[in-house]
């Protein structure tokens, strides 16, 4: 059994631990609010931006000709966009998504490509020996759309120029504080979906100008650019939750163990002080009767 000193130091071992993780979790409540706020503005734009490119689909009735959205006829290489965090500490975050990922590839019987947004990501499918042409990290912490341009055009032009045939993208899909869901997209080719609803017509009455072909090539790189945008954020906000959950659990088992050693170090300390008792009363008796 250990000695009251050896738990005592455990106990304030514990209590730092708690501290931190507690600490840990302040920061990530406060972040996870900002991420949020973030992740459900630009939901209403992205969704905005779709229906629009459903519309200009609807309008051209069909004959749409763009290489971001030609299919390839067949598919002999897949690119994997995949996002997780530069750090660590967030429960099962980064796991979940690299779950997914890696049962997305065993699925395929063509090769994958993967690009990494977030170290995790990256030294776990290093250590796996994944093929991972480029990488993404530091992101800052509230990300612009400027910030992602480079992973954007990594996709694009792969897809454009003929290295791959598809480009998909695994993130975490923020639902709320509780609960997230590693999600896998398809971000290339685009194809969007004509409303059967209203007679194959748009949704809207839109006038282009010039024309709708001119109109689609302006918006779809950005529209591209947006959708991955999106899954950045939402994977932001998932990570933050995620963290927030995480040290607010660690700090709840950093305080029930310190209840139990604090019952712990009181029964030591109570057994050390009968044994002193014992020893003391022992001692008296054997005076008495040497005594006698």
């Amino acid at each position: 059994m250990a000695t009251p000193r050896e738990i005592k130091r455990r106990i304030s071992s514990v209590k730092n631990i708690s501290k931190v993780t507690g600490a840990l979790e302040a920061v990530s409540a406060a972040k996870v609010r900002k991420a949020q706020s973030a992740v459900l503005a630009t939901r209403a734009y992205s969704n905005a931006a779709l229906e629009i490119l459903r519309d200009i689909a609807a309008a051209s009735d069909g004959s749409l000709s763009h290489p971001l959205l030609d299919p390839r006829p067949a598919v002999n290489q897949v690119e994997l966009i995949l996002i997780t965090s530069d750090r660590g500490l967030a429960g099962a975050y980064n796991s979940n998504a690299v779950r997914v990922a890696i049962e997305f590839e065993l699925k395929q019987q063509v090769p994958i490509r993967y690009v990494t947004v977030g170290r995790k990501g990256r030294d776990i499918m290093l250590r796996r020996g994944k093929n991972v042409i480029a990488e993404f990290s530091n992101l800052p912490p509230d990300p612009l759309i400027r910030d992602i341009t480079a992973i954007t055009r990594t996709a694009i032009d792969d897809f454009v120029n003929g290295v791959v045939d598809e480009v998909y993208i695994i993130y975490t899909e923020f639902i709320n504080t509780l609960f997230q869901e590693p999600r896998l997209m398809r971000l290339l080719p685009l194809q969007p979906e004509i409303d059967q609803s209203s007679n194959n017509g748009p949704n809207r009455l839109y006038t282009f100008e010039p024309d709708p072909d001119t109109v689609l090539e302006e918006i779809l790189p950005r529209f591209t650019e947006l959708e991955l945008y999106q899954t950045v954020l939402e994977s932001l906000a998932s990570e933050h939750s995620a963290r927030m959950i995480a040290m607010r659990n660690a700090t709840e088992s950093a305080n029930a163990l310190q209840d139990d050693l604090r019952l712990s170090y009181n029964k030591a300390r109570q057994q050390a002080i009968t044994n002193e008792m014992l020893d003391i009363v022992g001692g008296a008796e054997s005076l008495a009767e040497s005594s006698s």
